[in-house]
């Protein structure tokens, strides 16, 4: 069995000093003293399409497989707070994930779904008080409490002003509910997880690796000042923050990112926070395979594209994965592309032996050399960041979008004149025009999204509206107007109004009553 821990026979203290150990600040090395020896990462491949029906079978399908979490995708409307019914709505509804309009798309989307088992990551911001809301009904109807339910919610609204798009409010009102989502499941939810910062879109976007890590951090500071200025205890609040990344290709790089990153933040939380338990000082992740780096041409090379990045992620020491897809290129992922994704995690932690060493590749020249580069550079940019005030000002500039833009042109050039090579897209393009490598050499055959879905998903809404108490659900509409204006916590008024039968559109309107629309700045 290897060695837990291999140290050289003769070690230089220096040396060891400055990596540290697996499990001890400034948690280089990992967050656990064993790492995977003692504890899998958590299989969360992301899932969402067509309608709750349609989303519910593929989680039960995935959990059946050995999947061992839950993650959600939202369509766009639902992303942006427009019922499925809304003419904005028109075109896009269930097509890049699943249509949550009211309490009953959510009952239909966890049906004999256990929540008192599985954990759930829901991947929403601008709304997430709503959708958290919807879950926390469901499962009380299920005899789940608020306390007893597991998962995380995006709630990362500062980098949708600087790469998703999916904002609806201007910043700092986008932050006041996000604050106020922390405090009630700081109160109320103690197993649940109510940020999860995030570079992977950013780093989807254009970023580089140096960019995601700071700009991610730069984020993640800027909620923990917000959270102290509202008064909650940070050693209470930073255990339960957690981190989204990406995993690209550049493979050593990637597993220094990770390390680097998680050296850097336990440095800010002492230094800037004054933190010093080490569950304050860990930081602890959540990965996705980079779909931006998937191909429409030659897909079946999608395959080992993933499992290089799988494996980064693995040997940097994440503590939740999602595989994309090898067909994602070219449209929703089928079940059997699915489960190949699935597959590929398991057999990296059940035939690949790299999980037998807590951090394989620490110690090795290349690995630290670029820990140490990535975390120089990345605190070059956090020193700037501040000048500018801090994330929410630095997106306001569009700082943090101009510079993502400037890498994004940078490699499309470089691809374009083969500096940069792609295979199978300007370097080796031949082969598989037909897509024939599929299981029992058939056509591939992609998910689609039809129109006849999308008008059964309006019929639905607009049932649900028919049939609920419309003075009840406009009453509770009116409350929550009021405890928005009068500054108060707004959870409690959005759980009532979801309850009483008020719809996701419906909620998000009174804040755009309230606050507005944000409307991004075009000078950067």
């Amino acid at each position: 069995m290897p060695l837990l821990v291999e140290p050289p026979a003769d070690p230089d203290t220096a040396f060891l000093e400055r990596i540290g150990f697996p499990g001890e600040p400034p948690f280089t090395r990992g967050i656990q003293p064993t790492m995977y020896r003692g504890r899998l990462w958590t299989f969360r491949q992301y899932s969402g399409f067509g309608s709750a029906e349609a989303t519910n079978r593929r989680f039960r399908f995935l959990l059946e497989g050995g999947q061992t979490g839950l993650s959600v995708a939202f369509d766009l409307p639902t992303q942006n707070g427009y019922d499925s019914d809304h003419p904005r709505a028109r075109g896009e509804v269930g097509r890049v994930g699943v249509p949550v309009s009211s309490l009953r798309d959510m009952r239909t989307l966890f049906a004999g779904i256990p929540l008192d088992r599985a954990t759930v990551s829901m991947t929403i911001n601008a709304t997430a008080p709503i959708l958290l809301a919807f879950l926390v009904v469901v499962g009380e109807e299920n005899g789940v409490s608020p306390a007893r339910l597991g998962g995380t919610v995006q709630n990362d609204v500062l980098k949708e002003y600087v790469a998703r798009g999916t904002y609806i409010y201007p910043p700092a009102h986008s932050m006041r509910l996000t604050v106020d989502l922390i405090e009630f499941a700081t109160r109320e939810m103690p197993q649940w997880n109510y940020i999860s910062v995030s570079g992977y879109h950013m780093r989807e976007a254009g970023a580089t690796a140096v960019q995601e890590v700071a700009f991610t951090l730069a984020n993640a500071i800027a909620y923990v000042e917000a959270v102290r200025a509202r008064g909650l205890p940070l050693d209470a609040f930073l255990p339960r923050l957690s981190f989204f990344f990406s995993s690209d290709r550049n493979f050593l790089e990637e597993i220094a990112k990770f390390r680097a990153a998680r050296r850097l933040w336990a440095s800010i939380v002492s230094e800037r926070f004054g933190r010093t338990t080490g569950r304050s000082k860990q930081m602890r992740f959540h990965t996705q395979t980079a779909g931006s780096s998937l191909t429409a041409q030659q897909p079946e090379l999608n395959v080992v594209r993933s499992t290089l990045e799988s494996l980064a992620a693995v040997l940097g020491g994440t503590q939740s994965l999602h595989t994309n897809a090898l067909d994602e290129a070219l449209g929703l992922p089928t079940e059997a592309s699915a489960r190949l994704a699935l597959r590929t995690q398991q057999i990296l932690a059940e035939e690949s032996g790299v999980t037998h060493t807590v951090d394989p590749l620490g110690g090795a020249y290349a690995i630290e050399e670029l820990t140490d580069r990535i975390e120089a550079e990345a605190k070059e940019y956090l020193h700037r960041i501040d000048e500018m005030g801090g994330a929410v000002g630095a997106v306001e500039r569009g700082f943090f979008a101009s510079e993502i833009a400037r890498e994004a042109y940078r490699e499309a050039r470089a691809r374009e004149r083969k500096e940069a090579l792609v295979v199978g897209v300007n370097a080796f393009p031949e082969g598989n025009p037909d897509f024939t490598f599929f299981p029992g050499g058939r056509s591939a055959r992609f998910e689609r999204i039809s129109p006849v879905e999308e008008r059964r998903q309006v019929a639905r809404v607009r049932a649900f509206k028919r049939e609920r108490d419309a003075t009840q659900s406009a009453s509770a509409l009116a409350s929550l107007a009021r405890s928005t204006r009068d500054g108060e916590n707004v959870m409690p008024a959005v759980l009532r109004a979801v309850t009483d039968g008020a719809t996701l559109g419906e909620v998000a309107e009174v804040w755009r009553e309230q606050f507005g629309e944000h409307r991004p700045s075009r000078s950067f």
